[in-house]
């Protein structure tokens, strides 16, 4: 959760960066300068237990000493950046970039840059996230998105999504991109979820034409090259059920859009029979050989995003004034800040990837 919580709402948010902004009573306000040097403050505490710091140090390099440092220079180069507005330094908020990134902080820093990019170019689809605003509260409320209350058997939270309950004559494509924004917003201020990531369940059954040509072919290739860069999510499984053969065509077409490791993470299944063998019934609804209704989990999901309702209108407060910093293929021979010259003269975490 962001520091607009009180502190002793979190254990991990006892203190606060003081230098840049406070995030008070919903919104991002500014904070006086302190004397103190907030840099090397201690404010965050580990509280997930043994097993998952395991998993975090197993799989995302992460241990205390990685982390206060990582968060300590995040904390300083986002002071220094005078493209960044009242850019949130919770430590909550710059972890999923850190972790999604395994703590390479030049990578990290780079994804903060393309999510506020991201969030300002299609403002109208990533801004606003306001989940009682018609019509995204009626779209979630009817089932189309959900996210399970239970947690599969890797501590992942599943997010299960029923493409037949869109309907494309009563909703639009900006409505279908705020439902999924403000759901995995939702999610990723959970520190679990941020290390332990995410299982997708997705059914295709019942997909008209209307519902496919919702998004052109530019703008859908568009929307996933740029959410998967910039959206700081682990995407651990990914489980398509109920594929027509008439639309296979088409789930190639959206495949072909992501990169290759996410590729490999697309699971097919033809029945719910299969479906169980990859998925715990328990974490699905009980239409898909669950316990819990559908209607039962959208209910209980729709309180948890009420409750968040403040944090996620809050993200609107930081500014990205300027897009000069992100590197891509043309300007990667250019300097940005801290004197790198782009992909060569960043770090070797940073040029060599891992695949997480």
């Amino acid at each position: 959760m962001f520091s607009w919580m009180k502190s002793s709402e979190h254990p991990q948010l006892r203190k606060m960066n003081q230098w840049n902004v406070a995030c008070i009573g919903g919104r991002m306000q500014p904070q006086p300068e302190q004397e103190e040097d907030v840099f090397h403050q201690k404010d965050y505490e580990w509280v997930l237990g043994d097993e998952l710091a395991q998993t975090a140090k197993l799989e995302l390099r992460e241990d205390k000493d990685i982390r206060n440092q990582a968060l300590r220079q995040f904390r300083e180069w986002i002071n220094k950046n005078q493209d960044l507005h009242k850019c949130c330094t919770d430590s909550n908020f710059l972890l999923r970039f850190l972790r999604v990134k395994k703590f390479s902080l030049p990578m990290a820093q780079q994804m903060l840059l393309k999510y506020l990019n991201l969030r300002q170019t299609f403002s109208h689809m990533f801004q606003n996230l306001d989940v009682l605003s018609s019509p995204v509260h009626e779209l979630i409320s009817s089932g189309y998105i959900v996210v399970s209350p239970k947690r599969d058997k890797q501590g992942r939270r599943v997010i299960i999504t029923t493409a037949g309950r869109f309907d494309p004559y009563k909703f639009k494509n900006v409505d279908m991109a705020k439902a999924h924004m403000i759901t995995y917003e939702a999610c990723l201020d959970d520190e679990q979820t941020q290390i332990a990531g995410f299982t997708h369940v997705g059914d295709v059954a019942d997909v008209s034409a209307a519902f496919i040509t919702l998004w052109s072919p530019t703008e859908f290739s568009t929307i996933v090259k740029w959410g998967e860069q910039s959206v700081p999510m682990r995407h651990k499984e990914i489980h398509i059920l109920n594929v027509p053969t008439a639309l296979k065509y088409v789930y190639d077409f959206a495949h072909n859009r992501f990169s290759e490791k996410m590729k490999n993470r697309f699971i097919i299944h033809n029945s719910l029979e299969e479906l169980h063998k990859k998925v715990d019934p328990q974490v699905l609804p009980k239409e898909y050989g669950g316990v819990m209704p559908l209607s039962q989990m959208t209910d209980l999901w729709m309180k948890e995003l009420i409750s968040k309702r403040g944090q996620l209108l809050a993200l609107d407060d930081m500014k990205l004034l300027s897009n000069k910093g992100i590197m891509t293929r043309k300007n990667n021979n250019n300097n940005i800040y801290g004197g790198l010259n782009g992909i060569a003269g960043l770090p070797g975490s940073f040029r060599r990837l891992e695949v997480d």
